[in-house]
């Protein structure tokens, strides 16, 4: 599971790096600078959750029942808080109304916030 683990955290580093640089540089022209920002927070989130994991892969502290449950919450949280705040900064750029699937942004913040607590309740339990 560790492998696993670590190979999504880059694998989640170097999409964040790419969608950061497509950001800062191809949607500056087409996006409005607050749809910047807010693209920029999705990728700020992703990239701190790849570094968690890559905590969580490397580290021995906490039990693998829990670092599976971290594991597939992170990438729930990326996809739905992540995601649509990707979706949600570039709406006007698709025929999709992204806008409809908006309420899934907070379910992927639950999602990272339920996968730290697990970290807590870990590293609480351990002696």
């Amino acid at each position: 599971m560790n492998k696993k683990i670590l190979i999504t955290a880059s694998i989640l580093g170097i999409i964040s790096i790419i969608l950061g640089a497509f950001g800062a540089h191809a949607l500056k022209e087409l996006i409005s600078p607050d749809m910047q920002q807010t693209f920029e927070t999705g990728v700020r989130y992703q990239m701190y959750h790849a570094l968690f994991l890559l905590f969580v892969g490397t580290t021995s502290i906490i039990s693998e029942k829990a670092k599976k449950i971290i594991y597939y919450l992170v990438i729930l949280g990326v996809v739905f808080f992540s995601g649509s705040i990707y979706g949600l900064a570039t709406n006007n750029l698709t025929d999709f109304d992204f806008k409809s699937i908006g309420l899934i942004t907070p379910l992927g913040g639950l999602c990272f916030i339920v996968s730290w607590g697990i970290l807590f309740v870990n590293l609480i339990k351990t002696k």
